[in-house]
């Protein structure tokens, strides 16, 4: 069983800044590439930043001088800095953890309930 729960959404007005964190947690053999998407309302789910676990990582273009992905392997989490949001930042963003479980011989992919964050002025 892995567990995964976002921490840190909330409202923020335009230019201010916000930090998800996300702990992935259970029974965990390794994790590998964690990342974040994001929902708006009535949208699809699309990918905002991914990170491996070599520490590549990888930044939507909409949020690419804004936001900024990290890991903490000691932790199991990911975090997602945003710096200067925008009204179009607007979404439930989700986490998402790639992991295998102990006793499997391969990774599955694993999701949290989603943190809502609101950009308002």
């Amino acid at each position: 069983q892995v567990q995964v729960v976002e921490s840190g959404g909330g409202l923020a007005q335009p230019g201010e800044s916000l930090r998800l964190s996300c702990r992935a947690s259970g029974n965990i053999d390794s994790i590998g590439t964690m990342g974040w998407f994001r929902q708006h309302s009535g949208k699809q789910r699309d990918p905002v930043a991914t990170i491996s676990s070599g520490g590549s990582m990888s930044h939507a273009d909409s949020v690419k001088g804004r936001f900024t992905i990290s890991r903490d392997n000691t932790r199991n989490t990911v975090y997602l800095q945003m710096n200067d949001l925008k009204p179009e930042d607007t979404a439930v963003y989700v986490c998402y953890v790639e992991a295998r479980e102990r006793g499997h011989s391969s990774n599955s992919d694993y999701w949290g309930q989603g943190t809502q964050v609101t950009v308002s002025s």
